[in-house]
């Protein structure tokens, strides 16, 4: 269920006999693409490592997560049609060009992308996807990337913020569209949906 204000999150219980662990984001998004496309139940995610691991506080070992002291949490799953065609992520995607020169669109199903608190209010299980776009000169962009690890290079009067569970993006020329990491080269249009409560992560 999506969690509500003042309310716990997830229940007690060790990942599943047939559960995958996942060190990083991409393995994670990976094996669910992959059940997805032969048709089979998303399976649980054991989370070692990632920016989603690292948003719900994992702590990497592989013990804790087979046992009683492991918690299971339902959370959201991004999924997205990149000119047409359907991908899934579990922590952002990235729409940007080289050193982040010009429009970027960021959307956040984590609270971290790589080194950076990107998005301070998004969290995987609340039913929302986090939004941030804009353009930077390049002074703000160097403070931007300094402050961004605390996460507070927003509010920024150059970055609009929204939390939204469907949105659709034209993805400006030149830019590359990044899934949990992975470059998935260049597109001309983004239409991302979120999926509530679709998968359940163990930490």
């Amino acid at each position: 269920m999506t969690i509500r204000k003042g309310e716990s999150w997830g229940e007690p219980g060790p990942l599943a006999a047939d559960g995958i662990l996942v060190r990083d984001d991409r393995s994670a998004s990976d094996a669910l693409a992959t059940a997805r496309r032969e048709r089979r139940p998303l399976p649980e995610l054991g989370l070692l490592g990632g920016d989603l691991a690292r948003t719900v506080g994992a702590t990497g070992d592989v013990d804790r997560l087979r046992s009683g002291d492991a918690r299971r949490l339902p959370v959201d799953l991004g999924t997205v049609l990149v000119d047409g065609r359907l991908e899934l992520f579990v922590a952002h995607l990235v729409v940007r060009r080289a050193m982040w020169q010009g429009p970027f669109v960021v959307v956040m199903n984590a609270e971290y992308l790589g080194p950076w608190k990107m998005a301070p209010r998004a969290h995987p299980g609340d039913g929302l996807l986090d939004v941030l776009e804009g353009s930077l000169g390049l002074d703000d962009r160097l403070r931007a990337r300094s402050r961004a690890r605390a996460g507070d290079h927003v509010p920024h009067p150059s970055i609009r913020q929204r939390r939204v569970a469907a949105a659709q993006f034209d993805v400006p020329r030149g830019a590359s569209v990044w899934l949990d990491g992975r470059r998935l080269g260049h597109a001309t249009h983004l239409s991302v949906r979120l999926e509530p409560d679709a998968l359940v992560a163990v930490v």
